[in-house]
């Protein structure tokens, strides 16, 4: 580009034309955030004031805990250590990684629910069934209701109650 072409370009009309839309602008933005008439003082009168009264602290009298058995659990037989059983906690075992198929029906002929995976905790809650050679137990995940099936009891072991 040469002198002439910048010249042509950049000349007092123009200038003057980016300083009026510059000016235009900045005033705008002014107004539109400041330069009006600020609102008027509100008042608003009496206002009353929520207080909370608080007793301070007094000696509590030590009290010994005594035992009371519950009613409903005494009597529950307890599982063996390495005992499958309702009401006990087992977790997948011995899949090699693959997983097992949890099922809606104890059989091997029931449709998979979900894949549960090695390690896995449940609590069991029905059960024991025979069929196709395994014995089958219901099982439903602790955290999650929906993630429940049956399974074979050769993929699972038994772990103590969380």
């Amino acid at each position: 580009m040469n002198r002439n072409d910048l010249s042509s370009i950049l000349n007092i009309r123009v200038l003057f034309g980016a300083l009026g839309i510059a000016g235009l602008l900045i005033l705008v933005t002014l107004l539109s955030i400041g330069w009006k008439k600020p609102d008027p003082a509100r008042d608003f009168g009496f206002a009353p004031a929520d207080l909370t009264i608080i007793p301070a602290p007094t000696a509590t009298p030590n009290v010994t805990a005594t035992f009371t058995p519950d009613p409903l659990i005494v009597g529950t037989p307890t599982l063996a250590p390495n005992e499958i059983g309702l009401g006990g906690y087992v977790q997948i075992v011995g899949t090699d990684g693959e997983g097992l198929r949890l099922r809606t029906d104890p059989s091997l002929n029931g449709t998979p629910a979900f894949l549960g995976y090695d390690e896995e905790v449940f609590e069991v809650r029905e059960g024991p069934q025979e069929a196709d050679g395994y014995m089958w137990w219901y099982l439903v995940a602790p955290y999650d209701e929906t993630r429940a099936g049956w399974a074979a009891s050769d993929f699972l072991g038994a772990i103590p109650s969380p």
